[in-house]
């Protein structure tokens, strides 16, 4: 049963990193974290590293959704450079400080940060315009200096740190730059790839500082059968959802981006 879910699962991260951005974070780190404390008692060192666990395998699930997804909107027409780079580099940076501080705090910490986050988000998402209605006829604007160099590295430290992937902050972002959801979604996937890389990474070596013994599948604290497991399952829903790519309605696809968000963060908060 624990490798059916995954693989469901899985498969529902492919969809949601193809249409929305989400590398497998918002759906990889409740489900994974659930999973684990469910099947790990509390004084098993799994139980009690779930989170860190959760977070550091989602990273690792992104880079092959992030990649794969990307080369899928890429060949759509869908990316637009100047938006990616220099942002990129700097969220790689912010990266690398966000998964160095997820390390060194508890499990409970991070789960309360990512269900606050989320709540702030979705509040932004609803009250502030530009997100739900995009003004047709509009040149989008380019991102501002303060935007690429601190927001890049804040977007890629908050990311790392709770294992989503930035697609929750770069979507709206570039949405209030005017861009169309399907675009702003679309470059949420390579903006992604610095988090992924860099949180997967960080977290494999940092773990040999722990003195916990995860077992032989893990590496650091990526558990590699249950990454196995999800990656098969979201090469299945990359498939699924590429003929959807640009078909959405524009306000549709906001609305159910925002939905998203609150499934998940309701998952989280009935532990």
């Amino acid at each position: 049963m624990f490798y059916l879910l995954l693989t469901l699962f899985g498969c529902l991260t492919g969809i949601t990193a193809v249409l929305f951005g989400f590398g497998g974070g918002f759906v990889v780190v409740p489900l994974l974290y659930r999973l684990l404390t469910a099947s790990h008692g509390a004084d098993d060192p799994i139980g009690q590293s779930a989170m860190h666990i959760a977070v550091a395998t989602s990273t690792c699930v992104m880079i092959v959704n992030a990649l794969i997804a990307t080369d899928k909107h890429r060949r759509a027409g869908n990316l637009i450079r100047h938006y990616l780079w220099p942002l990129g580099g700097f969220i790689a940076l912010g990266a690398i400080i966000g998964a160095i501080a997820a390390v060194w705090v508890s499990g409970d910490v991070i789960r309360y940060a990512f269900i606050t986050y989320l709540g702030v988000t979705i509040i932004d998402c609803l009250l502030r315009r530009g997100f739900l209605t995009r003004t047709e006829g509009v040149i989008p604007r380019r991102l501002s200096s303060t935007e690429t160099y601190g927001g890049g590295v804040g977007i890629g430290a908050i990311a790392t740190f709770l294992g989503v992937g930035g697609s929750v902050m770069t979507v709206p972002l570039l949405r209030r730059c005017g861009l169309s959801m399907s675009q702003a979604t679309s470059m949420a996937n390579p903006l992604s790839v610095p988090v992924a890389v860099a949180g997967t990474l960080t977290y494999m070596a940092l773990a040999g500082f722990s003195e916990t013994d995860l077992g032989a599948w893990f590496v650091g604290y990526v558990d590699l059968l249950a990454f196995a497991v999800l990656t098969l399952g979201s090469l299945l829903g990359i498939r699924m959802a590429t003929p959807w790519i640009g078909r959405i309605p524009d306000r549709v696809h906001a609305w159910v981006y925002i939905a998203l968000l609150i499934i998940v963060m309701l998952g989280m908060l009935l532990k």
